[in-house]
């Protein structure tokens, strides 16, 4: 917390004029929302490593000097506002303002120049008194716990609200037939698995891309890069998801362990290379996708439908599509330049929707054609009602091509869904028909 304004006295007056008075700021935990250790680990975390890995010095003291050398961008780290503002408004009373930092003296003294601070002094310093200003008066903001974050807090760097795309688990279980206690209780299961280990892989992701999502203009609020989570927490938080997912894997079996490994190597995978690369980032979004639906199956027990896993593989290679245009388009809209961390271009707007759609209308031809087989005989008793699906699916892949070109779609598609009325209404209305149909 604030503490209150400490008064340092040498037989002065008790009231110093304004010129005289002196702000000093702690740098770590007053002003700046994070740490800088791990702001300069995470500023280009694989440059770091690589410089690390060659520096052949090791121990943590090579690792410090490394990091002191790291290239921070103090434009875009998390500061406190009111701090931040208080110190502004010193300084514009004339007053002198100082930063208070004990390591990383060239990075504080970087931040202290960007924000227009008079200069850096150590804790040493002030407990010696030797300041380059008088100590007449010195009002000191010193630091506030922030090594605990709140539930909401935890709730938005977890991504709960993105478990909605782990309910693919009970896909198998629903079109399988197998609506039993036994099968839903092993597809909750897996549920929470996967719900567990993307919440690792979103903290994960989220500490590679800091330096990124400070220069966006939604994903600058995620807990992490606006400094409501310590880099810290996050850390620790990432092996403790993983250990339960892996728990629960192996309480369902090691076949869904295996599954739930090969998500988990593609997500990592993703993070660090595959969502740079053109295109090969929305095969590997769809792929993740359609990993959940032959998850819930292999969780169950049940025998995976091809038609389901192609209609599933164009559905969601749609949807990734649509995400991306959904962020180009923003970007657009903003007037942002072409994305840093990743290879595509605002320009490329126009054939990402075309792809989107056709991935959809190939979904749609793909549905059509199993309503068509044998295969759908044995699991319907009135098969013909099915067909009432297509002028559904028509209508929610193009609403959401609409809504992504208006610029109304902020969010993933997926979660786009389970917020848009005419979205849940088309969706409880294809429920509805494939119960009738059964």
């Amino acid at each position: 917390m604030e503490q209150p304004a400490r008064q340092y006295e040498s037989g002065a007056p008790s009231v110093a004029p304004a010129a005289s008075r002196t702000l000093v700021v702690d740098l770590e935990g007053a002003l700046l929302r994070s740490e800088l250790l791990m702001e300069a680990l995470f500023s280009r975390p694989a440059l770091m490593l690589a410089r690390f890995g060659a520096g052949g010095r090791p121990g943590m003291a090579a690792l410090t000097d490394i990091l002191a050398r790291a290239e921070i961008d103090y434009a875009h780290l998390p500061y406190d506002s009111d701090v931040l503002n208080r110190a502004l408004a010193a300084r514009a009373r004339g007053e002198k303002i100082y930063l208070v930092a004990d390591r990383f003296a060239d990075h504080a003294a970087g931040i202290a120049t960007h924000l227009g601070f008079d200069g850096v002094v150590t804790p040493a310093d002030l407990a010696a008194g030797s300041l380059p200003f008088d100590r007449a008066s010195i009002e000191h903001i010193e630091n506030r716990d922030r090594s605990r974050a709140s539930l909401k807090t935890w709730a938005k760097a977890l991504r709960v609200y993105q478990y909605a795309k782990n309910t693919l688990v009970f896909v198998p279980v629903i079109t399988a037939h197998q609506l039993n206690l036994a099968s839903f209780g092993s597809a909750l299961l897996a549920f929470l698995a996967f719900s567990a280990c993307a919440s690792g892989a979103y903290l994960m992701n989220d500490l590679l891309d800091l330096a990124a999502d400070r220069q966006h203009p939604t994903k600058r609020h995620r807990a992490l890069a606006a400094g409501d989570l310590p880099i810290s927490s996050a850390l620790l938080a990432i092996p403790a998801l993983w250990l339960f997912a892996v728990t629960a894997g192996l309480c369902i079996s090691p076949l869904f362990l295996g599954v739930l490994g090969a998500y988990l190597v593609t997500t990592i995978a993703y993070s660090l290379v595959l969502k740079r690369k053109m295109l090969v980032d929305i095969v590997t979004l769809a792929g993740l996708y359609t990993l959940r639906i032959v998850a819930g199956a292999v969780g169950v027990g049940v025998v995976l439908s091809e038609w389901l896993l192609i209609f599933s593989l164009f559905v969601f290679t749609s949807l990734a599509l649509i995400k991306r245009f959904s962020e180009l388009s923003m970007r657009e809209s903003a007037g942002l330049a072409d994305p840093s961390n990743r290879d595509y271009r605002v320009t490329d707007l126009q054939i990402i929707a075309a792809m989107a759609a056709a991935s959809a209308m190939n979904a749609v031809t793909v549905f059509s054609l199993y309503v068509s087989s044998s295969a759908v005989t044995p699991l319907y008793s009135r098969p013909w009602m099915l067909w009432l699906l297509n002028p559904l699916l028509l209508y929610w892949f193009g609403r959401a091509l609409m809504m992504a070109h208006r610029r109304e779609m902020p969010d993933d598609p997926i979660l786009y869904t389970f917020r848009d009325g005419a979205s849940r209404i088309t969706v409880a209305a294809m429920i509805c028909i494939m119960l009738a149909a059964i």
